[in-house]
């Protein structure tokens, strides 16, 4: 059976989303943290935060394939662990910020209750359409 371009549009579309779900998930959880921290939640401001777990995600995204297929459970572990484990070595290292102990436990569990919980949803979705 041929791939058609319609399929193939729907997959780009497809990873297209997911790629904005999980840019989004790192968005919502810097914004949470910059909001109960009375850093406000301005796009400068949070932008600057989330920039070491942004381009951890992305480098997460192309090194591991992770955009052959976004929605499995190992994509979501991977991206899981790169995001966090990454962002936190760019947060300190290139950033020059802070990853107190506190923060690098509260970002692992937010970070990957997030980016594995959508993708479990938008799964079970998929399944019950089919």
């Amino acid at each position: 059976m041929s791939v058609t371009s319609a399929d193939r549009a729907s997959t780009v579309r497809m990873r297209a989303w997911c790629l904005v779900a999980d840019v989004l998930s790192i968005v919502v959880f810097v914004a949470i943290g910059r909001r109960n921290h009375d850093e406000g939640v301005a796009p400068t401001g949070v932008i600057e935060t989330a920039a070491p777990f942004l381009v951890a995600l992305l480098v997460t995204w192309l090194v591991a394939l992770v955009w052959r297929d976004p929605l499995s459970p190992r994509s979501g572990a991977i991206t899981w662990v790169g995001t966090v484990a990454l962002g936190m070595v760019l947060r300190k290292v290139v950033f020059d910020d802070g990853t107190a102990t506190a923060f690098v436990i509260v970002a692992t569990v937010f970070v990957g209750t997030v980016l594995n919980g959508w993708r479990a949803i938008a799964r079970w979705r998929l399944a019950s359409r089919a």
